[in-house]
């Protein structure tokens, strides 16, 4: 559908509405119109529908793309396919057009209903922060406007990535790094508010191929919403890599540094010192300890297990689970135990969850020295090694998979409280760097220090 451009001005701030599309912000262009201008590109393209809610014609030159939304059809004019019924057919709905957005994309979204709402607003009144209460306009902040991702990020050449744990520390630099080669990410995390504020910061520093989604990753139905998300709109996954973790402990305020210190507080500390200031300021719990199995195994292994299918679609499918030192076998005096954690051709994911069992048992009644468990931060260090054990079955079961574990080093994060020798930077970058290999290299290994170290 062919449309004339009406004059471009420059937007009022009352206009702006936060529905984070892509970073786009849209506005009513008082009284007859919508506009939308591109975060990236700051270009404004305003629509000449006599009544938007009448459903004639809204055109957006976001990304160069032109979108029209009619009453009874939509259509993409755009160079791109909009494959797969990227942009879903436009019925009415009441006396609005409404896009039914196919599954596809977002079956709540509705963009002619969200400008109709702001068209209903008293002229010159600035759009009100309850707006964004409404299912729709909720709908588009929290799913960063699938609508547009799936057509803007639809390329067969651009590898797609997705991070766990990615709105803060090491995950949000993977992203970054990632998103720097022009590979499409996924950045991914719990709090959607927090997920959505990292994207916009990668959006500022001219990420624009960087998409949040929301995941819990101990919630089977959000891990199967963003299995969905990849299947209907890429039909593949190129990069996982499994980085949100929990401490499996509570920290324990200490007075002089606070429960997160700056970096300042642990000046003329080593490595080991910082570590012993951990320990002495934290508290090993049952809660704790399995929240901390659920969280960084369990949720590692069931979103790598939902979002298989996707890596064996792809033809260079590559799994990065984020490892750590504390992971590492030496820890176990169990040598029974130690020996089961080190033979991926006997172990099995049923043999792995008996040990797991074993272990929170124990845990519980206080028998983990006894036992032969590690005795300090005991939850992380066995959940990290299970996932050390899982990877490498894995790798034995799908060679034609790349499955590594890579160990950042000690970081400065909320995690280690800000204790950590390395910047972010620094530990997302061996993450990336494995994440990165050329085809056809190493799997089933562990990462340290930019080369392949042993398990134990």
């Amino acid at each position: 559908m062919a449309s004339t451009p009406a004059k471009r001005r420059a937007l009022a701030p009352e206009e702006v509405l936060k529905c984070k599309m892509s970073s786009a912000r849209w506005a009513p262009d008082e009284p007859h119109a919508a506009a939308c201008k591109d975060a990236e590109r700051h270009r404004v393209a305003s629509a000449v529908a006599a009544k938007l809610d009448r459903g004639r014609v809204h055109e957006c030159a976001m990304y160069g793309v032109e979108f029209s939304m009619g009453v009874s059809a939509g259509q993409c004019s755009s160079s791109r396919q909009c494959s797969g019924g990227a942009l879903g057919a436009v019925g009415s709905g009441g006396d609005a057009g409404v896009s039914l957005c196919s599954e596809f994309v977002h079956p709540r979204l509705s963009l002619v209903a969200a400008h109709k709402l702001m068209l209903q607003k008293p002229s010159g009144s600035p759009v009100p922060e309850q707006a964004i209460s409404y299912p729709f306009l909720q709908s588009c902040w929290s799913s960063r406007c699938p609508f547009m991702e799936s057509t803007i990020f639809s390329s067969t050449d651009t590898r797609i990535a997705v991070v766990t744990g990615g709105n803060k520390g090491i995950g949000l630099e993977v992203c970054r790094q990632l998103a720097g080669n022009g590979i499409t990410v996924f950045l991914t995390a719990r709090d959607e508010a927090k997920g959505a504020a990292a994207v916009d910061e990668l959006h500022g520093l001219g990420l624009s191929n960087v998409i949040f989604h929301q995941l819990d990753v101990t919630d089977a139905s959000s891990i199967a919403r963003l299995a969905e998300s990849l299947r209907s709109r890429f039909g593949r996954l190129d990069i996982l890599v499994n980085n949100a973790a929990v401490g499996g402990i509570e920290p324990v305020n200490d007075p002089s540094f606070g429960l997160l210190p700056t970096e300042d507080k642990f000046n003329g500390m080593d490595g080991h010192q910082r570590v012993e200031w951990m320990w002495k300021n934290c508290r090993q719990t049952y809660d704790m300890a399995k929240a901390g199995l659920k969280t960084n195994f369990y949720g590692t292994k069931h979103v790598t297990e939902t979002l298989l299918p996707l890596l064996q679609s792809s033809s260079d499918g590559r799994i990065v689970n984020v490892a750590s030192s504390f992971g590492l076998l030496r820890f176990f005096r169990n040598e029974e135990r130690k020996r089961e954690l080190n033979d991926p051709d006997s172990l099995t994911d049923e043999r792995l969850d008996e040990l797991l069992d074993m272990f929170i048992k124990d845990f519980e009644v206080g028998a983990v020295a006894e036992r032969g468990w590690p005795t300090e931060f005991s939850a992380y260090k066995v959940a990290k090694a299970a996932v050390n054990a899982h990877s490498r079955v894995l790798a034995r079961k799908h060679p034609a998979l790349r499955v590594n574990c890579v160990d950042p080093g000690y970081v400065k994060t909320d995690l280690t409280r800000n204790s950590g020798l390395l910047t972010p930077e620094e530990g997302a970058s061996r993450v990336v760097a494995v994440a990165l290999l050329p085809e056809g290299g190493p799997t089933g290994a562990l990462f340290e220090g930019g080369k392949e170290a042993s398990f134990v």
